[in-house]
């Protein structure tokens, strides 16, 4: 027996995890310090009261037998799949129902997907990016590109015609720099996936906090898309469901490569490996994509965009580069004065008591930056801010 020994060429703790201990430090060491987290994107409002109904007619239905549900269908119940279908179609895509497939998390399809690709292929990743990119390639010991995204280029890499790639990672608006590609931009890149034979996985999980219709929302607003992306989304955002864990994919049936059809092997791979999310859950989410829905988890979308104004105007008063903030619930600023983002994140805990993210954690191009969620209560948005301004006058 042997193990794969490709987890050794991981980081030794997850990212977010050794932010954690640092914090959970400082904290034993200053019990009586208010900390503000502006770090882990994790939502802070509650469900909305649709989906809170919805949630608790379906717990009703289980509690009688005429309505019991037991095992549900691998790739999701119909009125889930119809409603998203129906949330693609308000903005003139159309989506066949069986190309949506219900799990547990973005973050569980990024890495489930792989399974459909040989491990020969080459994965073309965004740096700095979401760690779960890198990480569960090198599991599977797959050979990585790194494309430069940098405040050269808004950190929006465009594709290099002389990289040969296999798999694309894309993400917009991107975690963690909040910056968004435009349908000119994202052309480019469906074209050289077209030319290369290639695969891009679309992480559209912050689609919803998009203001206006002049940035695409979803990668099959480009023409060409469906022959070569799959698109990942999440009710985690939209609608806070990070502690109720819902998402869906969407795997075109034209993707079809050396006679194999992707969206006939990811329905062959969730039939085996996958459970399925629960009845209870997908009620709730069937429930975020009606009017009355739609009208309430806007209001928290609206909620959060007005924090990230503030954390942006913050950087404006203060001369800091950032970008994100307008179409993103992140702000990804240039450390004040700090060339290293841990020593600053360790300087604002100390000196702020706010817990932000170092950019080094998202890659190498992220040294020097410094990530900010705009999830939070209003007020400590407003305490943070006053604080910033403080200490950055103080450096």
């Amino acid at each position: 027996m042997k193990l794969n020994k490709n987890f050794a060429n991981l980081q030794e703790s997850y990212l977010f995890s050794k932010i954690a201990k640092k914090v959970n430090s400082f904290t034993a060491e200053n019990p009586n310090k208010k900390i503000i987290r502006l770090g882990i994107g994790d939502v802070t409002l509650p469900l909305v009261p649709v989906v809170i109904a919805a949630m608790q007619e379906a717990v009703a239905e289980m509690g009688d037998a005429k309505t019991f549900k037991g095992y549900g269908p691998e790739q999701g119940y119909s009125f889930l799949k119809e409603n998203i279908q129906k949330y693609y179609k308000s903005r003139n895509i159309n989506i066949v129902e069986r190309e949506i497939f219900v799990s547990d998390g973005t973050k569980s399809d990024l890495g489930n997907i792989l399974d459909l690709f040989d491990k020969e292929n080459i994965a073309l990743i965004p740096d700095p990016v979401y760690p779960v990119y890198v990480d569960t390639n090198r599991m599977a010991g797959r050979k990585i590109i790194f494309a430069n995204a940098t405040q050269e280029n808004t950190f929006l890499p465009l594709p290099d015609r002389k990289v040969k790639a296999d798999i694309i990672y894309l993400c917009s608006p991107n975690n963690p720099t909040g910056a968004t590609y435009s349908k000119e931009q994202l052309k480019e890149w469906v074209e050289y996936a077209l030319a290369n034979h290639a695969i891009i996985l679309y992480d559209a999980a912050y689609e919803c906090f998009i203001q206006g219709k002049e940035i695409p929302r979803s990668i099959y607003e480009i023409e060409g898309a469906k022959e070569c992306a799959i698109e990942l989304c999440s009710f985690s955002k939209i609608a806070g469901f990070t502690g109720t864990r819902c998402a869906y994919i969407i795997v075109p049936e034209a993707l079809i490569f050396d006679g194999m059809s992707c969206n006939k092997m990811w329905l062959r791979r969730q039939s085996t490996k996958s459970n399925g999310v629960s009845y209870i859950v997908q009620k709730g989410a069937a429930a975020v994509f009606t009017a009355a829905g739609e009208k309430q988890v806007q209001q928290n979308i609206a909620y959060y965009m007005e924090n990230a104004k503030i954390l942006a105007n913050c950087m404006d008063a203060l001369d800091i580069w950032y970008t994100g903030g307008q179409h993103s619930p992140y702000i990804w600023l240039k450390c004040p004065k700090f060339k290293d983002s841990w020593k600053f994140f360790d300087y604002l805990l100390e000196k702020a008591n706010i817990v932000g993210t170092p950019g080094d954690g998202f890659g190498k191009n992220g040294k020097g930056y410094f990530r900010l969620t705009a999830f939070g209560d209003r007020e400590n948005i407003l305490e943070a801010v006053a604080r910033l301004k403080k200490l950055v006058h103080n450096i």
